[in-house]
């Protein structure tokens, strides 16, 4: 069967509109780095592609606020925002490698479909906590937002966390704000560690890191920011190291846990609010949803 594209929002509404009079579910996908996480794509759908959905709707740096289109692949948000000393505060993961997918070719809605959240998360917080809005189409080929442009935007239901992770299954998103933060000079060390117990007391100090790992029997610390200070309050912490980079991404080990019954009445009530049909991604989470 031949793919389904669209480039702008009234093209996904459009195709919605006729999947729904057909009751053809649809398989959402951009680039297709993430197609291998989680439970299998229907077989029987159609594949909606929103590859071509891209590009920076807006860019305020003075203000912090990031609009781009789900399509745009997040090496180039990366390279926007590092030109003016930004970044994203979630620091999306590149799982392509890890999935059988090249590298540095995700998009930004993927990133938030799957919740790839990266290191700089233990700092600044994970993607539900900086996408201020969005854009999408519903079951009813209706086009709406959620959210806004501002931090404190939320009455009721706060509709831009619960897109986070939702592997598309609530439906195609057509618009992403963010909100971005300052990035400075970096330095990554390392240090050996079996239990990874010096990263609490990292933790716990006032250095601020932008990543915390443990791997392999060794704990991983970045830090950004008056970095001769930090560093020397690093070392008194353990025997760290200087090191070029930290170490790649991993996929979380249980994508989709058994859900608590009350839960799971929940999230098909959530599903049939937005998809009353089944017709995005069905299955790609939980069966039925």
């Amino acid at each position: 069967m031949t793919d389904l594209t669209a480039n702008t929002e009234a093209e996904v509404v459009e195709i919605v509109r006729s999947a729904r009079e057909w009751k053809s579910p649809l398989n959402i996908m951009g680039a297709r780095t993430k197609r291998a996480f989680g439970r299998a794509a229907a077989e029987w759908g159609t594949v909606f592609d929103l590859s071509g959905l891209k590009g920076i709707v807006s860019y305020e740096p003075e203000e912090l606020l990031l609009t781009v289109l789900p399509g745009t692949p997040v090496v180039e948000i990366n390279a926007l925002l590092d030109a003016n000393h930004q970044r994203l505060g979630f620091e999306p993961a590149d799982w392509g490698p890890l999935l059988g997918a090249p590298a540095n070719k995700g998009t930004i809605g993927g990133a938030i479909s799957v919740n790839a959240n990266g290191p700089a998360s233990v700092r600044f917080g994970r993607a539900r906590d900086h996408l201020l809005g969005f854009r999408a189409v519903n079951g009813f080929a209706e086009a709406y937002k959620g959210g806004g442009k501002v931090v404190k935007n939320v009455t009721g239901f706060d509709l831009p966390k619960l897109m986070c992770g939702a592997m598309g299954t609530l439906g195609p998103l057509t618009e992403l704000t963010f909100r971005v933060f300052p990035k400075h000079a970096e330095k990554t060390f390392v240090t050996a560690s079996d239990d990874g117990a010096v990263l609490r007391k990292v933790a716990a100090s006032p250095l601020e890191a932008t990543a915390l790992l443990h791997r392999d029997g060794k704990a991983y610390v970045r830090l950004e920011g008056a970095l001769d200070e930090k560093t020397a309050m690093l070392r008194a912490l353990g025997d760290f190291r200087e090191t070029d980079a930290l170490p790649g991404p991993t996929l979380p080990k249980t994508p989709f846990p058994p859900e608590p019954p009350a839960r799971a009445v929940l999230t098909r009530a959530v599903k049939a609010a937005f998809d009353p049909l089944g017709l995005f991604n069905p299955g790609r989470m939980y069966e039925g949803v």
